[in-house]
């Protein structure tokens, strides 16, 4: 054994123990309780940064300690490399992407292996290789086949600076979520796949999923959004044209005063021909997003198209308007206005002077001014006709009953949720493989013609967004049906379909086909750990596409993840100076001198380099743009991964945010080196091996006992993911195992101790765990040792200590055996001198005693 702690020899010998030992590949096991262990795979954007260190620390603990509880345990990793960064950086490089991901892939993988992380290194994909995406694109051919895909021209979110569609999750405040351009609307021919058929399942079985955090149960939810309503038609006057309306608010249909429509609907493309102003207000509604955010927050503006609608019940005729706050995109492109019941329309109604009619008043209680705001409550309904006098509820199925009869109007229910358009209009992405044929139309690729290759060898020039799209090379082809010449489709897939089936992937490693039976006995992941960002985007998406391989016949189970864990975000503090131009340059922390407050609360900030002042920016996610990050390979390089996976555990709980802190780093490094000299201890006065066990004093036993308490406690922590309170733990019972003496039997309670802290960190800490394991001669390997579990002996007290109070103030403390009865705890607190001291002359009122904890003296 080594003298002094050096992580970096010893980190290197065991990862070097492991790849040889082949310690972390797994295979399927009938007789084995299965455990998948999954974090998010990272983007290979070059290097890891903090956040994927905690994330893949925290995976790592969970896949350890599960191994540890005895179950076969599989753990992967792999690379979402498809892209728009890989794109922009090669564009930016004039290189190929393929050449930077497969370069940025293998600095990252060396990154993560020098972390100690226990991964299947041979499930290892990257979602840019043929071999992966050929079976997306086999069953996006097969949904093809089933009706469940489709193409269509489409109003979407395009991203000028990206050259892409955004699908509406991406348009963050108007803007692209990776450039910050302002997001325009296009109309665009789009594959779509129908999440829609799966929306009733999808949001059921929600309920389901116990595993998961309620707040992204309920954010899947809400983006379902199922609603119920009413269907019905708006005949527009002197015309065989009809607007199909949904309402949440049927109630309200005899407030109608006017109709709107989407700029893109056919009404106003047709008027608009012979109405310049029109013309206008509908290409300037083609630069907004798509998005429901942004359509909340915009300025809502229309134009009157000339036409009237007529309304279903009453007959009368209401205006039609074309307005920016209406899409193509959602539900039919038109929606009936009720400026007295809804806060949107009646801004609008107010600005263009349109009639407000309440047909909606409260229950009970006074009339709201209906000019100055809308009514938005249910109440009882007025000036409605054959409806006068019904409630809300009740009129909901009178008016949809009505217009049923009269072939107007259905009951129905809508969502939220769109169909997934999955094209993109880049390059570095998956291809499509559907084929356009003059002869036959849109034909699928069959299988034995798949993957469709993206060709990696490309060469971008400074006008050349997409190289695919113009390149005969590789969109010329032959029909599969007929054999004439036909063009590949050079759309690209979103990123999303990669990673919305990679975790079933890995499961079956090699399969010749998209999954095989291995996959039955993983699935579903039983832990599956990323950030909450995810919570719509990829965790709806991959909860739909194992739905889909489910009934393509490839898994049996219904849902992808168990249990789900979002883990907060790495913070530290930011530091800037005010630039002339009126931005801000951010200092990185370690070139900043902070002076603090006793409680460590920042007052004041100087540059190291000129020492001049910088402001506080306070505390913020790590990130480029705040240059407020921490470079991991420098942390490893100077401590060694052990210590950063020991600070990322102990800092915070993993749903809870970490906030960075140097000295809290140091703090960790000490604490391993306090282990390794107690190993050192005992390497140094060796026990027999035929030693029988010393019997303890009451000192030792007092030691054991609180070491088995911390055990138990841990042992809940474990199960709590509370591994900070785990590593806290470890640290007390470090503490009790240095006042020890050197005796035989103080020897004997040194070994067990750091037996019990070498297991309960081997999660954490694997690699100073391993070898202090195998050099004390506890065993071989410590993940397949037995966990520990306390001794119930141990944490048997003879005595407890009574905390004895006479009229409420605590006069003396006292030893009572366990077992004792209520009378001779109140004898025994009688008796105490200094108890006797402060009755005095005083009668004994009364005495209570609270089992294992205090005697209360009442005296006057």
């Amino acid at each position: 054994m080594q003298k002094i702690y050096d992580p970096a020899a010893l980190e290197a010998e065991v990862q070097a123990y492991w790849e040889k030992e082949k310690t972390y590949e797994v295979d399927e096991d009938p007789t084995k309780e299965k455990f998948y262990s999954l974090s998010m795979f990272p983007y290979p954007s070059g290097k890891l940064h903090m956040g994927h260190v905690r994330n893949y620390t925290i995976g790592d603990v969970i896949a350890r300690y599960q191994r540890m509880l005895g179950k076969n345990v599989l753990q992967p990793m792999g690379w979402d490399a498809f892209g728009l960064p890989a794109e922009n950086a090669a564009l930016k490089n004039k290189v190929a992407p393929a050449g930077w991901t497969y370069d940025n892939i293998a600095y990252m993988k060396g990154q993560l292996i020098r972390l100690g992380f226990g991964y299947d290194w041979r499930r290892e994909l990257a979602t840019c290789q043929p071999d992966y995406y050929k079976w997306e694109q086999w069953l996006f051919t097969e949904l093809y086949k089933k009706g469940l895909v489709y193409r269509k021209h489409a109003v979407v979110n395009w991203d000028p600076v990206d050259q892409t569609v955004l699908a509406n999750e991406q348009v963050i405040d108007g803007r692209g979520w990776r450039s910050g351009a302002v997001v325009e609307r296009r109309e665009i021919p789009q594959w779509f796949v129908k999440i829609t058929d799966y929306a009733d399942e999808l949001l059921d079985e929600i309920d389901n999923l116990e595993g998961w955090p309620e707040q992204v149960r309920t954010m899947q939810r809400n983006w379902i959004g199922r609603s119920f309503g009413v269907e019905m038609v708006f005949d527009i006057e002197a015309s065989d044209e009809a607007l199909t309306i949904y309402t949440t608010r049927p109630d309200t249909l005899m407030g109608v005063t006017y109709v709107a429509v989407a700029a893109e609907h056919p009404l106003a493309l047709q008027a608009a021909d012979t109405n310049q102003q029109l013309a206008a207000f509908i290409e300037e509604c083609r630069q907004g997003g798509t998005s429901e955010a942004e359509l909340e927050t915009i300025e809502k503006k229309g134009i009157p198209l000339g036409i009237n609608a007529i309304h279903p019940v009453s007959g009368e005729m209401v205006p039609v308007y074309a307005a920016n706050f209406v899409l193509m995109g959602y539900g039919t492109g038109a929606v009936m206005a009720v400026p007295a019941h809804d806060e949107r329309d009646h801004a609008f109604a107010l600005q263009y002077g349109i009639p407000i009619k309440q047909v909606i008043h409260p229950s009970e209680g006074d009339n709201p001014d209906i000019q100055a705001a809308a009514y938005t409550e249910a109440g009882v309904l007025q000036d409605s006709g054959p409806f006068n006098g019904l409630s809300s509820a009740a009129a909901f199925d009178a008016i949809a009953e009505w217009l049923q009869e009269r072939g107007k109007g259905q009951k129905t229910k809508q969502y939220r949720l769109r169909d997934w358009g999955v094209s993109r209009q880049r390059y570095w992405g998956a291809p499509i493989p559907m084929i356009h044929c003059e002869t036959c139309g849109i034909v699928p690729v069959p299988l034995q013609d798949l993957p469709v290759r993206l060709p990696e060898d490309i060469v971008y020039d400074e006008n050349t967004i997409n190289p695919i799209k113009n390149s005969p090379a590789f969109s010329a082809c032959s029909c599969p049906q007929c054999g004439g010449e036909a063009q590949r489709e050079t759309d690209t897939f979103d990123t999303f379909m990669e990673s919305s089936w990679y975790y079933a992937r890995y499961t079956c490693p090699g399969a010749d086909a998209m999954l095989d039976e291995r996959a039955d006995y993983w699935l579903p992941v039983d832990h599956y750990i990323g950030g909450i960002e995810h919570a719509v985007l990829h965790l709806l998406y991959a909860r739909f596409y194992h739905k889909l391989l489910r009934d393509a016949g490839l898994v049996k189970s219904n849902e992808p993840f168990t249990r789900l864990l979002t883990q907060g975000m790495v913070v530290a503090d930011t530091y800037y100076r005010d630039q002339e131009d009126g931005s801000k340059h951010w200092y990185n922390p370690t070139e900043v001198e902070v002076q603090r407050d006793e409680k460590g609360r920042p007052l004041a900030a100087r540059l190291k380099e000129d020492a001049g002042p910088v402001a506080i920016g306070g505390i913020e996610k790590m990130s480029k743009s705040k240059n407020n990050g921490v470079d991991p390979q420098t942390l490893i390089d100077r401590y060694g991964a052990d210590t950063v996976r020991l600070y990322t555990m102990f800092t915070s709980p993993p749903d809870q945010s970490l906030e960075w802190n140097d000295e809290g780093v140091e703090g960790a490094y000490r604490f391993l080196k306090r282990l390794w000299a107690l190993a050192e201890v005992i390497l140094a006065k060796p026990m027999a091996a035929d030693s029988t066990p010393v019997e303890l004093d009451e000192s030792q036993k007092t030691a054991r006992r609180e070491i088995h308490e911390s055990l138990k406690k841990v042992l809940y922590d474990y199960e709590r993911q509370r591994f900070n309170n785990v590593v806290s733990a470890c640290m007390g019972m470090i503490n009790i195992l240095y006042k020890l003496g050197d005796s035989a039997a103080d020897l004997q309670l040194l070994r067990e101790g750091v037996s019990l802290v070498l297991r309960l960190l081997a999660p954490i800490a694997p690699h100073i765990t391993h070898r202090l394991w195998c050099d004390l001669e506890y065993g071989d390997e410590i993940l397949d040792s037995e966990w520990p579990q306390p001794d119930e002996a141990a944490l048997k007290q003879e005595s407890l200590p009574y905390v004895v109070q006479v009229n409420g103030k605590v006069r003396a403390t006292i030893q009572v055996a366990t077992d004792a009865e209520k009378p001779a705890i109140e004898a025994l607190a009688l008796a105490n001198d200094n108890v006797q001291r402060f009755i005095g002359d005083n009668r004994v009122r009364k005495v209570i005693v609270v089992p294992g904890k205090l005697v209360n003296i009442v005296a006057k």
